[in-house]
């Protein structure tokens, strides 16, 4: 995991602060246009092309005006990136002071995956969690802001595409959010909020998606199911809630702004 990249002036944020969530599956920078592409254009999976680079950099550009994201499938440096570090690319073209890397899954040389936390505000406390499942290669990280009973819990996390896997997974997600009273869950689930796991999972936790109904964002070229998700608790009170129309993955992505209850602040650097 990447430590924290620190600088000299930091300003405490008041109370009530507002702050923009986001939260991406990146597909290593794959833009996609139709399951075709999985096949005939596969071997972008496993080669560098200058498609990823652009698609990067115009990301970049959007998240200059994201106070937290959470990316899932961000290549960690290897073939299919050209052996370059995506994670450390974005926070740097887009001036995030704090990022991290949890590294879940490598294919020799050719492919890494990871998830990436970039935020603007300095935790207290990071944590990198394996999560359970038959087949290694899944995580979650954790940014915990503050301290005490008003500090704030970010999650990140990236779920099996079998059910009892998932199931599992949730489970652990639930007891490692528990301790907190103000907590935020961002990832991709690989499951819409009908599935029997994701109900429990907010019903136990008291999170939920933060509008009428979750948005769909899979496939990006034709979004009918919800399985890219931003959970917020109930005392978190959300201004905007929206899934940008951004071709730059096989997903689109989930944004929302929030603001934070009168006693959580953050520190800013």
């Amino acid at each position: 995991m990447t430590a924290p990249r620190s600088s000299d002036k930091k300003e405490a944020r008041p109370p009530g602060a507002r702050l923009r969530l986001f939260c991406f599956n990146i597909h290593a920078g794959n833009a996609q246009g139709g399951f075709r592409e999985y096949l005939t254009r596969s071997w972008r999976h496993f080669l560098p092309d200058t498609g990823k680079h652009k698609n990067l950099s115009e990301l970049a550009r959007l998240l200059c005006e994201v106070d937290i994201a959470a990316l899932q499938e961000v290549d960690g440096g290897s073939l299919r990136s050209g052996f370059m570090n995506q994670a450390s690319y974005l926070a740097e073209l887009a001036a995030f002071p704090y990022w991290w890397q949890q590294r879940n899954r490598r294919i020799g040389r050719i492919a890494e995956s990871s998830n990436c936390l970039l935020s603007r505000a300095q935790p207290t406390l990071v944590e990198d969690h394996p999560l359970p499942g038959r087949i290694p290669g899944r995580g979650a990280l954790m940014a915990v802001y503050g301290e005490g009973r008003e500090s704030l819990a970010v999650a990140i996390s990236h779920l099996s595409l079998g059910a009892q896997a998932r199931t599992r997974q949730f489970d652990f997600l639930h007891d490692l959010l528990a301790p907190y009273r103000h907590t935020v869950l961002m990832g991709d689930f690989n499951c819409q909020p009908s599935s029997p796991a994701f109900r429990r999972f907010m019903e136990r936790s008291g999170l939920g998606v933060p509008g009428p109904q979750a948005l769909a964002t899979y496939p990006a070229w034709q979004p009918d199911r919800s399985i890219d998700h931003i959970l917020v608790s109930a005392d978190i009170h959300v201004t905007r809630y929206e899934a940008p129309n951004l071709k730059l993955s096989d997903h689109l992505p989930v944004a929302v702004d929030i603001e934070l209850p009168p006693g959580v602040s953050l520190t800013r650097a």
